[in-house]
């Protein structure tokens, strides 16, 4: 996630950091240089004039902006569901945390603590899992020896320690030390978590459908192409100028959908997981009371993994 302080308005123009426009550089260089040639050769093409006006792309202009729009909505709908579901992960960590602390007769220190561990380890282990990356420093840094192994070789390891953190419950009710009642609300409080853990795995494992995206970039691509075409005999020597323009709308607006559909990948305008694993961890730390707490992520050219 992009992290940078509002500037003024004549600077936001020139933003380099935090801009789609470095990836999309490449595709926009080559079609201002294709404008370019067809405006020195007035639109013709081996001495045959291309018969195209700037009418057609009016009307196929307006059709794929409302597309491209239609599909950055899509995309920021994943985006957003996907920071909910992160924020009702955070609220009811917290929830699951003070009830364990509170209400469970007779727990020692350690106890306490193993349990909001697992529940931490859960958090990083979800971020590995989402984001494909090896989960064993963290597993191995929060976890008792003996668990590391199997969730290191499992598909679905957070899955894992959410039925660790049940089977905890399930122990404290054994032992009497947790009323029945309670004991369901804490239950509702994992049902909360593992509703929010299959809904990113949803998101995660199910992009916009692939044809959608095919046909909406080769349109864009096509309509760039041959735009200058169609502009040359109306607008002459800016031709160049308003290709580049926009061109450059129709691929930011694509490259950015493009971030926006995997919210949980490590891209410049996806969530930052890590930021926010390490704010849960602080937090449920300081209901353990410990001092030593982590260190916030600090962004890096005002992108905050």
């Amino acid at each position: 996630m992009i992290v940078r302080p509002r500037l003024h308005w004549l600077r936001m123009l020139f933003i380099w950091r935090g801009s789609v426009l470095p990836r999309i550089m490449p595709q926009l260089i080559t079609v201002t240089l294709l404008a370019l040639l067809v405006t020195l050769f007035h639109g013709q093409l081996y001495h045959l004039k291309v018969p195209l006006t700037f009418v057609p792309f009016t009307l196929i202009g307006v059709a794929l902006a409302v597309f491209l729009g239609f599909r950055n909505n899509a995309s920021y709908d994943r985006y957003w569901e996907g920071r909910k579901l992160w924020g009702v992960i955070l609220s009811e960590s917290r929830t699951l945390t003070r009830q364990f602390l509170t209400l469970v007769q007779g727990e020692n220190v350690t106890q306490q603590r193993d349990f909001v561990l697992i529940l931490i380890a859960m958090v990083h282990s979800l971020r590995h899992q989402l984001r494909a990356t090896d989960a064993s420093s963290d597993l191995q840094r929060l976890l008792p020896p003996d668990l590391v192994p199997a969730l290191v070789s499992a598909r679905f390891p957070t899955n894992l320690l959410v039925l660790h953190l049940a089977r905890h419950l399930q122990q404290q009710r054994q032992q009497q030390q947790l009323d029945f009642i309670l004991a369901a609300q804490m239950e509702q409080s994992l049902a909360k978590i593992t509703e929010a853990i299959s809904g990113c795995e949803r998101l995660s494992s199910t992009p916009l459908p692939y044809t959608y995206v095919v046909i909406l970039h080769r349109t864009a691509y096509l309509y760039c192409f041959l735009l200058p075409f169609g502009l040359v005999d109306a607008i002459g020597w800016t031709t160049p100028i308003m290709v580049a323009f926009i061109a450059y709308t129709f691929f930011a607006l694509e490259e950015i959908s493009d971030e926006l559909e995997e919210p949980f990948g490590t891209s410049a305008n996806d969530l930052p997981l890590e930021s926010m694993c390490v704010m849960i961890e602080t937090t449920l730390c300081e209901m353990l009371g410990d001092k030593n707490l982590p260190e916030p992520t600090q962004p890096v050219d005002y992108v905050l993994l």
